[in-house]
């Protein structure tokens, strides 16, 4: 009796386990993410840029031991970002404030990322400064099938503003196609509303880049990256792109942005002269948007946030509650960067 009984039992578990398995799904994810990495130069002197500028030539010693420093810290960073539900670091992630490719190799090389075979797409933009955008993907996941960088064309007063180029790169996540622009607009220098136009033309650029994409695919799923300088507010996002804010207000041929409400609420990715200011965002095209309709067939975004782990953010003095910049004042601070990385998830049903 009790052998019957026991066997019952084990068939009853057995059972109520494969059911529960079966009414469970399984998802794919994969995290997207952007980091302005602040001033990643590396220490050699290159005559055909104003580097000499870089907070890295600027310092009067120990330029190897902070340079490494620096590549092992941003390493650790870009590990860490969505482990915690990818169990893996960014399948993408698009950077900005680099000097050139051997900053990236070295960076992807650092013992925090080598074993995630990381490639790198990069050109060198005009920017007076020579700091440049690229991207990093995890070969296993992302395969680029064409790239091209984008120069802005702005012009104020007749007189070309050298900034950086927006990236441009398509490829399959897994075997979904999809498309990432990565951006660094130009700053603020000057003040906010003389230099307001700038990221306006920025922004329009945007607007054909993404027109071009949806010549050939009108339901292409496309993902704006950057640091924008602006916030989400700002008319380079809410006149010229056209963002929305809610998912139900996102048409066919609308962009949304999950940070407009996260700057509502608060949140930042970076300080500066006592301004909070949410720069750095990912914005996605309506296919990649679930509307509630739970349909994660295909990859759509699950959640956008902000990799602001304490670690990151400075504990004391007058930068208490900022990001953890790398330099400060002429000299190396031992921080991250004085921006905060932004990540989302997209997720898909595995089949």
């Amino acid at each position: 009796m009790k052998k019957t009984l026991y066997i019952v039992l084990i068939f009853l578990l057995a059972f109520y386990t494969n059911t529960a398995q079966e009414k469970g799904k399984k998802y794919n994810i994969r995290t997207i993410a952007f980091y302005n990495l602040e001033n990643l130069f590396d220490t050699i002197n290159d005559i055909n840029k104003n580097d000499e500028a870089s907070p890295m030539m600027e310092l009067k010693s120990n330029r190897s031991k902070v340079y490494w420093d620096k590549i092992d810290k941003l390493g650790s960073v870009i590990a860490q970002i969505g482990i915690d539900k990818a169990n893996t670091s960014p399948a993408i992630i698009g950077v900005s404030e680099v000097e050139n490719i051997n900053v990236l190799e070295d960076l992807v090389k650092s013992k925090h990322l080598v074993k995630k075979r990381y490639g790198i797409i990069h050109y060198d933009s005009p920017d007076k400064r020579g700091i440049d955008v690229a991207l990093l993907y995890q070969k296993r996941y992302f395969k680029p099938i064409h790239h091209e960088a984008f120069n802005p064309n702005i012009y104020r007063n007749n007189r070309k503003v050298y900034t950086r180029d927006q990236l441009l790169v398509s490829g399959y996540l897994d075997d979904e196609l999809i498309h990432v622009i990565v951006n660094h607009w130009p700053s603020r220098s000057g003040g906010e509303a003389k230099s307001r136009p700038l990221r306006e033309k920025a922004a329009y650029q945007n607007t054909k880049i993404i027109a071009q994409i949806r010549e050939k695919d009108p339901n292409a799923k496309i993902l704006t990256m950057g640091d924008f300088n602006d916030d989400p507010i700002n008319s380079s996002f809410k006149k010229v792109l056209k963002t929305k804010s809610r998912k139900k207000d996102v048409g066919i041929n609308d962009i949304y942005n999950p940070y407009e409400d996260l700057h509502r609420r608060g949140f930042n990715t970076l300080g500066y002269r006592d301004n909070i200011n949410l720069f750095d965002m990912i914005l996605i095209s309506s296919p990649l948007l679930d509307k509630g309709e739970k349909d994660f067939s295909s990859y759509k975004m699950f959640k956008a946030m902000i990799f602001n782990k304490r670690f990151l953010t400075t504990r004391k003095g007058q930068f208490k509650g900022y990001p953890y910049r790398s330099f400060s004042y002429g000299g190396y601070t031992g921080g991250y960067s004085d921006h905060y990385p932004v990540y989302m998830y997209l997720i898909k049903e595995k089949k």
